[in-house]
C-alpha cells in the first residue's frame, strides 16, 4: 500500500488558491470519510493550516492519481488547476515530509512550534472519523517521537519569531509607540492569543477582542485586559482602531472593503494598519486599494520573517540528521507488513487447538466429569496438540542429520539456553 503525501503551501502557491483549498475544522473529518470512500483509498489524513493543505494517503497500487482528482472535485476546481503548484512525495520521502512539517522545518517560520499542535489536531480528526489504519496511525506516532526528539536535542525552537510576533513588530514600526495604539483582535485562536500577550507587553494602549462566541472573546480579553465585542458589533468599533490583526476561520471575509471605507471617513483618514494571517482571508483584498489603508497578507509577512531565520540553519541540519534515521526506522518496520511472519499464523492455529480443546474440556463437565479430570485431558491434550507437529518435524531432522533445523529448534525454543544452565 503505498504513501503519498500530497499539497501545496506558502512556498509553491499564493493565498489566492490556498484560500480555495482550506478545510476549516469542522469540515475536514467529514472530508476524510468522503476521500476513503474514494477507489483505491485505503486511510487518510487531512493536514489544512493557513500556510499549507495536505493529504496523506495510503493507496492500492494504482490508485496513486485519485486523490488529486478527489482534491479538485472537492473544490470545485476546474482540472489541472492546482497542477503547477502542488507537490507530491511518495513513501520515504512522504515520511521525511511529515516529520520535517511536524517539527517546523517545513514552516514559513523555521522551527515554529504552533504545527506540531496542528498536526497532532489533524491526527485526533483522522482517529474520530476512524480513517486511519495501522501504517498511517504508526507514522503519525513516529511523527510526534521525531518532533519531541528534535525539541529536545537541537535548538531549532530557540529564538522562533512567531507569525504572530511578527505582526506586532510590524505594527510597531508603523507605530512607533503602541502604548497610544488602539488594537483589534479578530478571533481567539492561538495566533491571536499570542498576539494578545506581545501587545500586552508591548503595553498597547487599548486592546478589542473580536469574536464570533463572544464568551470566547470575553475569556480572552479578560486575560490581556482587554475589551470583547461580536464580530456583529465590528462596524461601531472600526473607527477607533488603530491597527486591526485577524485570524479566524471564516469562510468569508469579516471585514469588508464597504465596512472599511465608512471607519475611514469617520477617522478623517486617520492611517489604519491591517495584518490579515487567515486562510481564507478575513479582510476583503480591495481594502488595500483604500488611502491611509497598509494591509498585509500573510505572504507579506516572508522578508520580515526570513531576516530570523540563519539563526535557526545549523540546528536544522541537525534536525534532518534525526529525522533521517526515523525515516529509515519508520522504513523497516514497514517493510514488515509485506512479509510472510509464520508467527501470525502459528498464533492462529494454537488459538484454533485452544477453542476446540477447551469446548471439549466444558463437554465433559456438563456430562458430569470432575474439574481434576477434565483439567487433565485439557492440559494433555492441548500439548499433544500444539507439538504433534514440531515433534515429527525434530525427530525427521534427528534421522536425516539436519543439524541446521534443530540447531533453529533449540534457538527458537530456548533449548540451547536450557543446555548452557545444565552443562549439557
Amino acid at each position: 500500500m503505498p504513501l503519498i503525501a500530497l499539497g501545496l503551501n506558502h512556498l509553491t502557491a499564493p493565498v489566492s488558491l490556498r484560500e480555495q483549498v482550506a478545510f476549516d475544522t469542522d469540515a475536514a473529518g467529514p472530508a476524510m470519510i468522503e476521500l476513503t470512500r474514494e477507489p483505491g483509498i485505503e486511510e487518510a489524513m487531512i493536514l489544512s493550516t493557513c500556510n499549507r493543505t495536505e493529504l496523506y494517503v495510503g493507496v492500492a497500487e494504482g490508485a496513486e492519481h485519485i486523490p488529486l482528482a478527489w482534491l479538485s472535485r472537492h473544490h470545485h476546481l476546474t482540472a489541472g488547476k492546482l497542477d503547477e503548484f502542488l507537490y507530491r512525495h511518495d513513501e520515504q520521502d512522504a515520511v521525511r515530509h511529515m516529520f520535517r512539517v511536524a517539527t517546523g522545518l517545513d514552516s514559513m517560520v523555521l522551527g515554529e512550534p504552533q504545527i506540531l499542535g496542528q498536526v497532532k489536531d489533524a491526527y485526533q480528526q483522522a482517529r474520530s472519523a476512524q480513517v486511519l489504519r495501522a501504517p498511517l496511525d504508526r507514522l503519525l506516532q513516529h511523527t510526534f517521537a521525531v518532533a519531541k526528539r528534535v525539541r529536545t536535542d537541537t535548538r531549532i525552537g530557540a529564538h522562533t519569531v512567531s507569525v504572530a510576533f511578527t505582526a506586532v513588530r510590524l505594527a510597531e514600526q508603523v507605530f512607533t509607540d503602541l502604548k497610544q495604539a488602539c488594537v483589534l483582535l479578530i478571533g481567539a485562536g492561538d495566533t491571536i492569543e499570542l498576539a494578545a500577550r506581545h501587545l500586552a507587553d508591548k503595553q498597547a494602549r487599548r486592546l478589542i477582542v473580536a469574536n464570533r462566541t463572544l464568551e470566547t472573546a470575553q475569556e480572552l480579553a479578560g486575560r490581556y485586559g482587554g475589551y470583547a465585542i461580536a464580530l456583529a458589533d465590528l462596524p461601531q468599533h472600526l473607527e477607533e482602531v488603530d491597527i486591526v490583526i485577524s485570524s479566524t476561520a471564516a469562510r468569508q471575509p469579516v471585514l469588508t472593503r464597504r465596512m472599511v471605507e465608512n471607519a475611514m471617513a469617520a477617522r478623517r483618514h486617520k492611517p489604519m494598519f491591517m495584518v490579515d494571517i487567515a486562510v481564507p482571508r478575513d479582510i476583503e483584498a480591495s481594502v488595500g486599494e483604500l488611502p491611509d489603508v497598509y494591509l498585509y497578507g500573510i505572504d507579506d509577512l516572508h522578508q520580515v520573517i526570513d531576516g530570523n531565520r540563519r539563526s535557526r540553519e545549523a540546528a536544522a541540519r541537525e534536525a534532518d540528521v534525526i529525522i533521517d534515521l526515523h525515516v529509515d526506522r519508520y522504513m523497516a518496520w514497514r517493510r514488515t507488513l509485506t512479509l510472510w511472519n509464520p508467527a501470525l499464523d502459528m498464533r492462529q492455529h494454537a488459538e484454533g487447538y485452544r477453542d476446540e480443546v477447551l469446548d471439549k474440556a466444558r463437554s465433559m463437565l456438563a456430562r458430569g466429569k470432575s474439574p481434576e479430570e477434565a483439567l487433565a485431558f485439557l492440559a494433555n491434550t492441548l500439548t499433544n496438540k500444539l507439538l504433534h507437529h514440531p515433534s515429527a518435524r525434530l525427530r525427521e531432522a534427528t534421522l536425516s542429520g539436519d543439524l541446521d533445523l534443530l540447531q533453529a529448534a533449540g534457538r527458537l525454543y530456548g533449548l540451547d539456553e536450557d543446555q548452557g544452565k545444565t552443562g549439557h
